[in-house]
């Protein structure tokens, strides 16, 4: 299982980014597909998930109406698009995936929102 995020970078507040996540070594269209965020000193917490059809997405109340998830089942990749960045968004954004009980995780992509 491989997962790689991509799509990071420096923004400044009110701007966007669209994050991706790249998976192989396993089916993906099998599996939802998650997006979590670890800001400096904080635990890592859940941003938004995709079902496998993509129909459920639910998000965080704190990215709720800003960031959108999608996925392409035929591109194996799962996308997060990030509008209308807050300072409080600065974070590495991990991808992940629960196959059989064990968590795959990306390396993560660093999110800075700063002006």
């Amino acid at each position: 299982v491989q997962l790689v995020e991509s799509g990071g970078g420096l923004v400044q507040p009110g701007g966007s980014l669209r994050l991706s996540c790249e998976s192989s070594g396993f089916t993906f269209s099998n599996y939802d597909m998650s997006w979590y965020r670890q800001a400096p000193g904080k635990e890592r917490e859940l941003v938004s998930f995709s079902t496998t059809t993509g129909l459920y997405t639910p998000y965080a109340d704190s990215v709720k109406g800003r960031f959108i998830i999608s996925r392409d089942n035929f591109k194996n990749t799962v996308y997060l698009q990030m509008n209308n960045l807050k300072i409080e968004d600065t974070a590495v954004y991990y991808c992940k995936v629960v196959i059989r009980g064990s968590d795959y995780w990306g390396q993560g992509t660093q999110v800075t929102v700063s002006s």
